[in-house]
């Protein structure tokens, strides 16, 4: 059997996350993809196939804030994502962290959400 490559490992990894970590409306998934210039947060009800809200390094919102994608801005971002969900009545999610160790800038993310409110 060929060694995996990291891209294909991660992919495998995710695969088996999603396995057992599914979203419902009222517990949405709390999924995180990370790549090596942005963050993306979405809360995702996966009984419809619905993003219910988002939040990501991209956006003009967090752009003007002057943060850029490390570990502070991932705070920053958590903050954000928790915001919004806090907004659409979302308190309670299952972390989906994507096949990523949780560690560096994801655990920020989790880490943050978790202060502004969220409960995983």
């Amino acid at each position: 059997m060929a060694k995996l490559n990291r891209k294909e490992a991660r992919r495998r990894r995710h695969r088996r996350v999603r396995g057992k970590v599914s979203g419902t409306a009222e517990i949405p998934r709390m999924s995180v993809r990370v790549t090596s210039k942005h963050l993306y947060v979405q809360f995702i009800d996966d009984e419809q196939g619905h993003t219910l809200a988002a939040a990501s390094t991209v956006e003009p919102t967090f752009r003007e804030s002057g943060q850029r994608a490390d570990a502070s801005g991932a705070a920053t971002l958590g903050k954000l994502a928790a915001e919004r969900a806090l907004e659409k009545k979302i308190s309670r999610v299952v972390f989906d962290r994507g096949g990523h160790k949780y560690h560096g800038r994801l655990k920020a993310i989790a880490e943050a959400a978790r202060e502004a409110g969220l409960k995983f």
